[in-house]
């Protein structure tokens, strides 16, 4: 039986959709005004105009969605509309297409009947410039200044690295500059902040979150495409969704965009796509557990703890093949064991979030709370929100995971050329990576997390375009912030100390530019007039006498 659909749009687009509609071998049966229905629509088309979009776009989806309920609402967008991401976002229609072609149409049509979503619109909308600037005081134009020149020179350098370079010594270089400028920008913000007038993002990618100061520190294009399709409206097609989204963002050279040394970087490209996938592939078996057994709310978030370090261990076991043996002190060692005796895969990330609202989404469909706002787990920002969470999460476990492969490399020289990049063959440099990675993490413990605590802030990792980005999170941590150690609580009294004495600073500074001021205008102003109206005089007299 033929699906009737109910079509609105101007004269021209409207006869173009029903000639493609109804060549579909009897599929569709269109209905150009509501006179021409026979009961309810199963589907209602919107091909909205420049003129709708300026006129209250959300207002007018609304009330269709309302006036042809249950029948979903599939809304067409002209390409250059300049609504912004997240506008686009919050629209209730349950489908939603940016300048689609034919084939496209033609596949969102069947999801949308079978009770999912289909969301595909171009991502990274420019923000419109603001109509009027204020003026800026000195902290902030030396902030902005700064973060400008920095941010400039991160861009150089992400063209030069795009394709990387063939010679390894230019790489090392420039990510060795790479490093700096992300140090130099950190110090920055942390002299003339706060973070409310820090420079903004180099690029804006979707997401429910807004990126802080702090990252992306590399440059990295925009998505061209936010595709968003669920084949229903469950948690199994949100999870479906997710996982595909995150396996194509997955591919064999993930590269490092984040500003900051990473483990993974040590594995080679083979190895850290497939450690992912492995990750991936664990929750996927986690939720089917969690699935069979079904249990109370406040049991997700323990079991999740529990079965961490299990996870992990499989994970391990599928990256490194359960059947590899290499040489170990002159005898052959399985490699999947070995690996897993002289591992503690039981420790945690104090950075990752509290795990219970996506479990609750993933395995039982339950609303998000997402910037404020308690969300549909279907809603495309819910969907966003949960996939940045599983994503931060898989980027995590594989650097905790990577980093015990680095350990076990420095004392199994035969795994180094089964696992890592060839050039931590040299021992020097895998130490020297080992190293480095200890420095930062130090640092991160004693400074970064407690002022990141200290203004709310969580930095979470993302995969996207087979790159791994950072995104910024503001939420409430003072628990967190209460139990911190004694040295990590001074960073924290330091920028409580900042923060109180600023203003007072300031209103000095102020005051003794005031004094200059009048002292040379009024004083030494004056003085110098004088001078020189007593040298003119005297000047004119002379001249008058010769």
């Amino acid at each position: 039986m033929s699906a009737q659909l109910l079509l609105f749009a101007e004269p021209l687009l409207r006869d173009g959709l029903n000639r493609l509609l109804t060549a579909q071998a009897g599929l569709y049966r269109i209905a150009e005004s509501p006179d021409q229905l026979k009961g309810l629509p199963a589907l209602v088309i919107w091909q909205a105009s420049n003129q709708d979009i300026r006129g209250g776009l959300a207002q007018e989806v609304l009330r269709l969605k309302e006036r042809w309920q249950p029948a979903p609402v599939l809304l067409l967008l002209p390409a250059g509309h300049g609504l912004q991401d997240e506008a686009l976002l919050q629209l209730p229609a349950a489908g939603l297409l940016e300048a689609p072609g034919p084939q496209e149409l033609l596949e969102a049509i069947p999801t949308l009947l079978a009770g999912g979503r289909v969301l595909a619109v171009a991502a990274g909308t420019p923000t419109p410039a603001a109509t009027a600037t204020p003026a800026l005081g000195l902290g902030q134009w030396l902030l902005i200044s700064g973060l400008q020149q920095i941010d400039a020179d991160i861009q150089a350098i992400g063209r030069l690295l795009t394709p990387p370079p063939t010679n390894l010594v230019q790489l090392l270089v420039l990510q060795g500059r790479l490093r700096e400028l992300s140090s130099a920008r950190q110090l920055l913000l942390l002299l003339w902040g706060p973070v409310s007038v820090a420079w903004g993002p180099l690029t804006s990618g979707p997401g429910p979150s807004v990126t802080g100061p702090d990252g992306p520190d590399t440059p990295a294009g925009p998505e061209p495409v936010l595709a968003i399709t669920l084949q229903q409206r469950s948690a199994e097609g949100i999870w479906r969704a997710i996982r595909q989204r995150l396996e194509a963002g997955t591919n064999v050279d993930v590269r490092n965009q984040t500003g900051q040394l990473l483990a993974l970087e040590g594995l080679s490209g083979d190895r850290r796509r497939d450690l992912l996938l492995a990750l991936l592939s664990q929750v996927d078996s986690l939720r089917l557990r969690l699935l069979s057994d079904p249990a109370p709310q406040q049991a997700l978030q323990e079991r999740w703890q529990q079965w961490q370090p299990a996870l992990r261990q499989q994970a391990l076991r599928t990256l490194v093949n359960p059947y590899v043996q290499l040489p170990l002190e002159g005898t052959l060692q399985p490699v999947a064991e070995t690996l897993i005796r002289s591992s503690d895969l039981s420790g945690g990330d104090p950075e990752l979030p509290d795990a219970q609202p996506m479990l609750a989404a993933l395995v039982r469909a339950q609303p998000l709370l997402v910037e404020g706002r308690l969300l549909a787990a279907d809603e495309p920002l819910a969907v966003l929100h949960l996939e940045m969470l599983l994503s931060n999460w898989l980027v995590r476990s594989a650097e905790l995971v990577s980093a015990e492969v680095l350990a076990s490399c420095a004392q199994w020289p035969e795994l180094r050329r089964y696992l890592l990049q060839p050039d931590l063959l040299a021992t020097r440099n895998l130490e020297r990576l080992r190293n480095q990675l200890n420095a930062q993490q130090r640092w991160s413990s004693w400074v970064e997390r407690p002022i990141s605590l200290y203004e709310s802030r969580r930095r979470l990792y993302c995969l996207r375009d087979g790159a791994i980005l950072c995104q910024e999170l503001t939420e409430p941590r003072d628990a967190e912030l209460r139990q911190l150690g004694w040295l990590q609580q001074l960073v924290t009294l330091a920028l409580e100390t900042r923060d109180a004495l600023a203003p007072q600073v300031q209103s000095l500074v102020r005051g003794l530019g005031d004094l200059v001021v009048v002292l040379l205008t009024r004083v030494l102003g004056r003085a110098i007039g004088l001078v020189g109206r007593g040298i003119a005089q005297g000047m004119g007299r002379s001249l008058g006498r010769s």
